[in-house]
């Protein structure tokens, strides 16, 4: 034989000699007795992957596998090895893919990949894979030494190189990279250890309102929360479209695939089970209907008197921007206030008030007397302080001005409750498990006043209850009520609810296309930080230092439905995958045809009763039925009437 006679890898130069491995179809077993157990106390079986590189430097933090020619490790799989410490016996250290690099050993040029392909350049194909270390068991924090096998980590190694062995309560948050289960646990959820969750990523590409329904979803039928669940609440708020009007529907994409995915999870594959919608009422309808579109049952119209709004003084929540702190007015919205609450006496049954001889049934009414309380010279110094001078009284009427258009179908003195059926107004989630409080047809100052009344009025009557139920509030876009500078009502409910709600039972679920313009306690208080899709710019900021450097880069490509989840418990974020709702999300993905058809109105939705509901029409069999009039329901070319005056 040649001394460099190809067939002998053993002679060629610069060839590593590869030491042989079993085939792929023969992998290669660990000892069962170290190895963990399934579900049925069989031992799993756990592959060998590779050996510990010697040619980078392993620490105890970090250490890198050569993978065999016929394995492979991808980013998020979990790795284990074992090395035998002089006295003090076997450590196991596990750890996460983060890092896999693949090269030809023996090439010194780019071009050298040409000659190695044609088998003129003898070289060698090496992966190499970077482990970051999750756990040390039992903690003898040593490096694993170079050529020790490396194993793909399975059954109960792998939960317990992710910590799931030690979670005693835990929902599924979704699927990792090996299709296997990944656990949130529950703990740091609930408040007993931790609570909050901060949910960011790109606006229609991260899906985080679809995580974090799926999350709630995890929450109420994993059966983790036992009996608890009875009292564990949600409330949404809804502010892009009607998407969240059908979470009680079953998806029309719900198939047998889809159903094995949540299967995998442990979950149903199903729609939730309870729930109530709330939406505000339509502008200049003197009905209370809902201002809703695509769902015309179930839908209970929301509005706050003129009588609770001066008894609960609720006037700080209509200067709720944030600059409205950075002015003197606010002294003068306080002072007004004050005098709300003691001078309106309530005044009839539709909620209106009566102010020094004056009754007031609207929001613009209401105005125009403050207006005038604060400018007349008799009653300024009353309503407006003593020593308020005339340029801040203006900007107080400036501002107070500018939300009569936005707040006038939410303020209401017109209204009446007394029907002959019963008509809830006021947002309450004791009557169902998940209430959503649609949002999306109300102007910005709109949306922050009915957030900052209805949190504050959650807060207190948690407050006032004590602990023993759970109310998860979900709320998007939460950089708009708790941005990082200056201060108002609602930054300083929410600020409340990140610091002291996990004592209360309030467990904050916010969701922001930028963590780095959110509030930086709200943030740092969430136990539970989720990012999706991120924009590049966004992920170098400080605010995702949690992420590692592959991960931050990962995330400006991921997928929708991927996501990366770090928990106090695991060092590492874990990359998931959630599978697709189970609920419709539009009235298109709604199974039943005919929901949302005027025919499916029933009398139990809540709603304001139809006046003309008992009319007869014109083909009933009644001796007055009204036959010979026209067809009012036909196209005759008139112009749509316009809403009942009533």
């Amino acid at each position: 034989m040649s001394a460099t006679d190809p067939s002998n890898p053993a002679s060629l130069p610069n060839q590593q000699t590869l030491v042989p491995v079993a085939a792929p179809t023969d992998p290669v077993h660990i000892d069962p007795g170290s190895a963990g157990t399934n579900s049925v106390g069989q031992s799993d079986p756990v592959i060998e992957v590779g050996r510990v590189a010697g040619t980078e430097d392993s620490t105890p933090l970090k250490f890198h596998v050569a993978l065999t020619p016929e394995a492979y490790l991808q980013l998020d799989d979990v790795v284990t090895t074992r090395r035998d410490v002089p006295g003090f016996g076997e450590v196991s250290v596990s750890g996460i893919v983060t890092e896999v690099v693949a090269r030809h050993e023996g090439a010194a040029f780019g071009s050298d990949v040409f000659l190695v392909s044609d088998g003129i350049l003898p070289a060698n194909t090496q992966e190499v894979a970077e482990v970051t270390t999750t756990r040390v068991d039992p903690e003898c924090y040593v490096p694993p030494r170079p050529g020790e096998a490396a194993y793909r980590a399975e059954g109960a190694d792998r939960d317990a190189a992710l910590y799931f062995d030690q979670m005693d309560s835990r929902i599924p948050a979704g699927t990792g990279r090996d299709g296997e289960p990944i656990f949130l646990n529950l703990e740091f959820l609930d408040g007993t250890r931790g609570a909050h969750v901060s949910i960011s990523g790109i606006s229609g590409v991260a899906t985080k309102t679809s995580f974090a329904l799926f999350l709630l979803h995890s929450l109420f039928t994993s059966g983790a929360l036992g009996g608890r669940a009875v009292n564990a609440k949600a409330l949404v708020f809804s502010v892009k479209g009607e998407d969240l009007l059908f979470l009680d529907q079953p998806n029309v994409r719900l198939d047998d695939n889809l159903r094995s995915a949540y299967a995998r999870l442990g979950l149903p594959a199903a729609p939730f089970g309870s729930a109530g919608f709330f939406a505000p009422p339509m502008p200049g309808d003197t009905t209370g209907r809902p201002h809703v579109t695509g769902r015309t049952s179930g839908v209970n119209s929301f509005w706050w008197t003129l009588a609770e709004f001066c008894s609960d003084e609720l006037l700080p929540y209509v200067f709720a921007d944030i600059e409205d702190e950075k002015n003197q007015y606010t002294m003068v919205v306080h002072q007004v206030t004050s005098r709300l609450r003691r001078d309106a006496t309530p005044a009839g049954l539709d909620g209106a008030v009566n102010i020094d001889g004056t009754l007031v049934k609207t929001w613009p009414e209401m105005i125009d007397l403050i207006t005038d309380k604060v400018s007349d010279d008799m009653t300024r110094p009353d309503w407006a302080g003593p020593a308020v001078g005339v340029g801040t009284i203006n900007a107080f009427v400036r501002r107070l001005r500018s939300s009569q258009r936005h707040l006038t179908p939410i303020i209401r003195g017109d209204l009446t409750t007394v029907t002959d059926r019963p008509v809830q107004r006021q947002i309450d989630t004791s009557g169902q498990q998940v209430t959503v409080v649609d949002l999306h047809n109300l102007h910005d100052r709109a949306q922050r006043f009915v957030v900052g009344v209805v949190l504050s009025s959650e807060t207190q009557r948690k407050e006032t209850a004590g602990p023993g139920g759970l109310l998860f509030t979900m709320i998007d876009e939460l950089n708009k009520y708790a941005p990082r500078e200056g201060s108002s009502p609602i930054k300083d409910v929410l600020l409340d609810i990140a610091e002291r709600g996990r004592s209360l039972g309030i467990i904050l679920i916010g969701a922001q296309q930028t963590a780095s313009e959110v509030e930086r306690r709200i943030v740092s208080n969430s136990s539970i930080k989720i990012v999706g899709r991120l924009d590049p710019a966004e992920a170098g900021r400080p605010e995702y230092g949690f992420l590692p450097t592959s991960q931050r880069t990962r995330a400006t490509l991921a997928k929708p439905g991927t996501m990366f989840i770090s928990q106090p418990e695991i060092p590492v974020p874990l990359a998931i995958e959630f599978p697709f709702p189970a609920w419709a999300t539009r009235l298109s993905e709604v199974a039943d045809q005919t929901f949302g058809s005027a025919s499916a109105a029933t009398a139990e939705s809540g709603t304001r009763p139809d006046p003309f509901a008992n009319m007869p029409g014109a083909g009933d069999d009644n001796p007055f039925a009204l036959a010979d009039l026209p067809d009012l329901t036909a196209d005759d070319g008139a112009v749509p009437e316009d809403p009942p005056p009533f």
